[in-house]
């Protein structure tokens, strides 16, 4: 492979939990957790990370603060565990093998620094749209910490140097454990730095010859990450995003499901009913759970349905029109219940795979939703395809599972 010397990425001094502490400090991404679900998890946990990514759930329930109070809440809280030793920087620039395993998979990358003029040039590939204000909210929280404390998801195809450097270093015991528990299912996180000078040559040059990455999960810190540089623009330490690229084979992208307030008027025969030009659709004694692509499953007044697109509906030649997700807004959120922009539409909300089906029943029989729609997962290679071709998806057409874990290494440009 050729070498691309405009990529560039870099080793750091991680800021990162004392020895033996890293349990009180793992904590999900501030995104995948309700204001409530934080609350309850930092409950007793003095440094747990979701109170510097989600101040506000360390504050009294009720409490409206404004947004200079929760970055300056932040801050406090870094500077208390700075002071107490609960955190440090490691004392020499590395890199970190990261391993996130499951009991039934795991995937092993790298962290390092992406320099941003990688996503300004379009050589860190984005697939998904991020919203302004949630990318104004993250840069200053940012600035204010003068840190990036969680880890953008990105992946990279194969390459054997770089496979080869992680299977090396992983073979020893890692540095740094912790276990993460969410929705009922647990996580081990783990580390081990790559301090040696070859070692740390041989992943600059490896990630120079893929001469690309494609970021799966964490456009909004990606794009806050750029606007924080932009905020700094004298300081070079600040000119780079903190990120974890792990080989695409490794990642596992689960169903993004949808559910919808209403109907659009229509009873839920009438809706049925005017799916037919569209779809074979059929009642599901179980959960109807798609088995392939342009398979959907439709639960509504209690009751499974299979609906499978009509053959000859799907563009051949579209990476983005063929996908799953873009085929539901054509033909079924659009014309059938007039949703036209499901990033702005308020009547349509997103419930991740991880949740089950289950969560999708309790959402229309608890009256919440009066639709819900499972999809299939999209394939990670039409990812790197639509993302390839400098294309865009509709919002949330993937879910990465598992996620990865603030509170284990972060990134100070103080």
């Amino acid at each position: 492979m050729r070498a691309n010397p405009l990529f560039r990425v870099a080793p750091f001094a991680a800021l990162r939990p004392a020895p033996g502490i890293a349990a009180e400090t793992i904590a999900p991404p501030y995104d995948v957790v309700s204001i409530d679900e934080a609350r309850a998890r930092i409950s007793g946990r003095p440094r747990d990370f979701l109170r510097l990514s989600l101040p506000e759930a360390a504050m009294a329930p009720g409490a409206r603060p404004n947004a200079e109070e929760r970055y300056s809440a932040a801050r406090h809280a870094l500077n208390e565990w700075l002071a107490g030793g609960f955190i440090a920087r490691d004392a020499q620039p590395a890199y970190y093998a990261y391993r996130v395993a499951n009991d039934s998979r795991a995937q092993t990358g790298v962290v390092m620094l992406v320099s941003v003029d990688c996503y300004r040039a379009g050589t860190l590939r984005r697939h998904e749209l991020t919203r302004p204000d949630k990318e104004a909210d993250r840069a200053l929280l940012i600035q204010a910490l003068e840190a990036q404390t969680g880890l953008v998801m990105l992946a990279h195809r194969r390459h054997s140097d770089l496979a080869a450097v992680v299977e090396e270093v992983t073979q020893a015991d890692p540095d740094c454990r912790a276990s993460l528990s969410q929705d009922g299912a647990v996580t081990d996180h783990s580390v081990w730095p790559v301090r040696d000078a070859a070692a740390i040559e041989r992943v600059t040059r490896a990630v120079a010859e893929l001469g690309e990455l494609f970021i799966a999960d964490g456009h909004h810190r990606v794009a806050a990450g750029n606007r924080a540089a932009e905020a700094f623009p004298g300081r070079p330490s600040a000119q780079w995003l903190l990120a974890a690229t792990f080989p695409a084979e490794e990642l596992r992208i689960l169903d993004y499901n949808r559910v919808v307030s209403e109907l659009n008027g229509h009873s839920p025969q009438a809706f049925l009913a005017a799916l037919n030009d569209r779809f074979e659709v059929a009642p599901s004694s179980a959960p109807a759970r798609p088995e392939r692509a342009g398979e959907y499953g439709l639960y509504l007044q209690g009751n499974w349905h299979r609906a499978r697109l009509r053959s000859g509906l799907e563009p051949a030649d579209d990476p983005v029109g063929r996908l799953d997700v873009s085929l539901l807004g054509e033909h079924l959120l659009a014309p059938v219940l007039g949703i036209e922009d499901s990033r702005t539409d308020p009547r349509i909300d997103f419930v991740g795979g991880a949740r089950g089906l289950g969560e999708l029943e309790r959402r229309v029989d608890s009256g919440a939703a009066a639709l819900a729609v499972a999809l299939y997962p999209t394939p990670m290679e039409a990812l790197m395809d639509v993302a390839g071709a400098g294309a865009i998806m509709p919002p949330k057409s993937t879910w990465f599972e598992p996620k990865l874990a603030d509170g284990l290494l972060a990134y100070s440009c103080a």
